[in-house]
């Protein structure tokens, strides 16, 4: 194929598969806590982590994964200890991030809005060697994480109170859920994009929820319509020569849609196939009536 003989494309592809993985492997735990949009949040910290390595002359996919973390664990604090006001700490956080990005990325010697863009909405051709290592290392952390504790964060996913009974240590898993989280976001920003990665997380997951009920069904139909959206819209980005990280998010949404037009009818074949399953009422006429056989009790 044309496309492998460029070097920045073969980057751009592994990068594209390896987020496909890592995005859903993650996106199934924040669902199931229903804090689907904390990738868009932590997104919003590591803009402040690409502006200080511009900043400080170091790998901006590094120092974003060094303050997403950070923001992550911020965030969780608040979500333990901010009460009512956990909210507007929340978004101050994200602003924040926000503008401290924009700040430091204008104040370095070789920033400039155009870096930003890339990192925002994603860039093909910025993926760079050093980019590839750096995104190959956490992905192989996410995976790690995401598959070796799948029982335990599956458990404290679905009911905290009943995780903490059974012994399992339910604020470190917590915390290792919002640190994972973060260095999917940074390893998704260089193919997707800062701003759009939370729909790679949340969108492949509700599709496969769709087909499947499972946790594990969901887990790999998740990741294979991840990896499939991702390179389909790396792809696409090549040849019609459009943004790569708008571009899986569309194709995302449209295979949300396809998957749900078509459980519609898998889902009437399957609750047809149930009631004719059961087994048949008994007739009318040899059930007791209640008052008849409360009369006989009493000798009537």
């Amino acid at each position: 194929m044309e496309i492998l003989n460029y070097a920045f494309m073969q980057r751009a592809l592994l990068a594209a598969v390896l987020v496909g993985i890592t995005a859903p492997a993650i996106g199934i735990y924040l669902v199931q806590r229903r804090q689907a949009l904390m990738g868009d949040g932590i997104g919003h910290v590591a803009m402040t982590g690409v502006g200080l390595g511009f900043l400080l002359s170091w790998s901006p996919v590094w120092m974003a994964t060094l303050v997403s973390v950070l923001g992550a664990v911020l965030m969780e604090l608040i979500r333990w200890y901010g009460k009512t006001r956990g909210d507007i700490a929340l978004a101050m956080l994200f602003y924040g991030g926000m503008a401290g990005g924009v700040m430091f990325i204008n104040l370095a010697p070789t920033g400039s809005n155009a870096n930003l863009t890339s990192y925002l909405f994603g860039s093909l051709s910025t993926v760079s060697e050093s980019d590839v290592t750096a995104i190959c290392a956490l992905a192989a952390f996410v995976v790690l994480v995401t598959l070796g504790l799948r029982r335990q964060l599956f458990a404290v996913s679905q009911d905290e109170e009943f995780a903490r009974v059974t012994g399992l240590p339910v604020r470190a898993l917590n915390l290792l859920t919002a640190v994972t989280a973060a260095v999917t976001v940074t390893v998704a920003m260089r193919v997707v994009g800062l701003l759009l990665v939370s729909a790679l997380m949340v969108v492949p997951v509700a599709a496969a929820q769709q087909l499947s009920r499972s946790f594990a069904a969901t887990f790999a139909i998740a990741v294979a319509v991840g990896v499939t959206v991702t390179i389909g819209g790396t792809v696409t980005s090549y040849y019609q020569d459009v943004p790569p990280g708008a571009t899986i998010v569309l194709l995302t949404i449209a295979a949300f849609v396809l998957l749900t037009a078509l459980a519609t009818p898998l889902a009437r074949r399957r609750a047809r196939a149930a009631a004719a399953a059961r087994p048949a009422a008994d007739p009318a006429e040899c059930t007791i009536p209640a008052s008849r056989g409360a009369a006989d009790e009493v000798g009537v």
